[in-house]
């Protein structure tokens, strides 16, 4: 098996794999475990060469490092390789020379979530549970409802009724069974670990779930190679960027990314750690503000913003999320609704990337650190696009403005 041990964030205690399923005992739920590798035993088996020779382009061809052990229990619909687009355009309005866009919106249900899901639905099935269950503010819960349905499994969605609507009928599409709680994520998040314990279904919840941040760390495996292909070094290292910007809500893509490069680091894949920067809704800024007070302790806020991906009270993955910024020498900013309004036209408009609000935080983030010389232009730069436009409708519609009105009449129509 690939995977060592799993060891505490908070204490550092060491369990094997089937003696703990979830969390360190010793803290409650908030005891959140790290998935510890071989790497030695990796290393003796498999190289760069052979995974850029694959013709898995999914995030499968990273088996290696991945925590499943029976490629039987891989749900079929196809997750991860998506794109890094060269952002010519924005790199120059922005005076940077190197900029990158890793678009994760075109994963089978649009977003980035679809990495942890197909990930713990193949442990699900490896486990042989029979149902499975998280809390989701939409895009979690259509990852896991799609990754469910292809792999034929029960699914059971926590979300908060404020949810977009587009969002919850992706869900009831797929199948899953739909509770909106009349609250907020964080309680939707509590009602759902209460329910998994009380009726025995498999937790998928953010963090909470080992194997969430296992699936998400594939994209920093993908950002490594494609730069490599990108810079015709397929056969030597990997190569890691000089910073990847983030949206951060619940803290877990930013850890899972850390733990990817981690991981390629410790395998001498690629030489450096970039510096992750983390961006969170100036409403939503529980890890934005512990990182500024110098903390890992995560004090929690009421959310309000646009970006409801990232709308979160109380970041369960909350001190990795720190640690990830600090330890990498990076930051984290936050960016108001305007900026994130803005940031979507522009990704639009300038690179044909269709991103939702929280898809387009990331790059918001990129432009105040631009604006703020936090940034060299001779960096080479990673933005995460982490979610499709067509997620939020309502947000779509205020980024787009309205189209024009005319009679039917050629003298109507303006010259453009």
């Amino acid at each position: 098996m690939n995977v060592a041990y799993l060891k505490c964030s908070l204490c550092g205690a060491e369990y094997v794999t089937d003696e703990v399923r979830y969390v360190c005992p010793k803290h409650g739920d908030s005891g959140l475990l790290d998935v510890v590798y071989d790497y030695d035993s990796v290393s003796s088996r498999v190289s760069t060469a052979p995974i850029f020779d694959s013709h898995d382009f999914s995030i499968w061809r990273y088996w290696e490092l991945l925590p499943i052990e029976n490629r039987i229990v891989i749900p079929p619909l196809r997750v991860g390789w998506t794109p890094l687009y060269r952002a010519s355009r924005l790199g120059k309005q922005l005076a940077i020379k190197s900029l990158y866009l890793k678009d994760d919106s075109v994963n089978p249900t649009g977003s980035f979530k679809d990495r942890a899901s197909a990930v713990v639905v193949a442990k699900a099935k490896e486990l042989g549970v029979k149902v499975i269950a998280t809390a989701s503010t939409g895009n979690a819960g259509a990852a896991l409802a799609g990754l469910s349905a292809s792999a034929q499994m029960p699914t059971v969605i926590f979300a908060p009724h404020t949810a977009p609507e587009a969002k919850v009928a992706q869900l009831l599409m797929y199948g899953a069974h739909v509770f909106l709680v009349k609250g907020t994520y964080d309680e939707a998040f509590e009602l759902c670990l209460a329910s998994s314990k009380e009726f025995g279904w498999y937790s998928r919840n953010t963090g909470y779930n080992p194997y969430t941040a296992e699936g998400k760390k594939t994209a920093s495996l993908e950002i490594c190679e494609q730069l490599a292909m990108a810079k015709a070094e397929l056969h030597k290292r990997w190569v890691a960027p000089d910073r990847i910007f983030v949206s951060v809500g619940d803290g877990n893509i930013i850890t899972g990314i850390w733990k990817g490069l981690r991981d390629l680091l410790a395998l001498g894949w690629i030489d450096k750690l970039p510096k992750l920067m983390g961006v969170q809704a100036e409403g939503s800024a529980a890890c934005y503000n512990a990182w500024k007070a110098g903390t890992e302790i995560i004090t929690p806020v009421k959310p309000h913003t646009i970006a409801d991906s990232i709308s979160v009270g109380l970041p369960r993955d909350g001190t990795r999320a720190v640690r990830a910024v600090r330890e990498t020498s990076g930051a984290y900013l936050t960016v108001s609704d305007d900026d994130v309004l803005d940031a979507m036209r522009k990704l639009a408009r300038k690179e044909a990337v269709f991103a939702e609000p929280a898809g387009a935080t990331g790059y918001a983030g990129l432009v105040k650190a631009a604006d703020q010389g936090i940034v060299d232009g001779d960096e080479e730069i990673v933005v995460v696009v982490t979610g499709n436009g067509l997620k939020d409708v309502q947000s779509l519609v205020r980024a787009a403005g309205k189209a024009l009105l005319i009679e039917p009449k050629l003298e109507a129509v303006p010259r453009i």
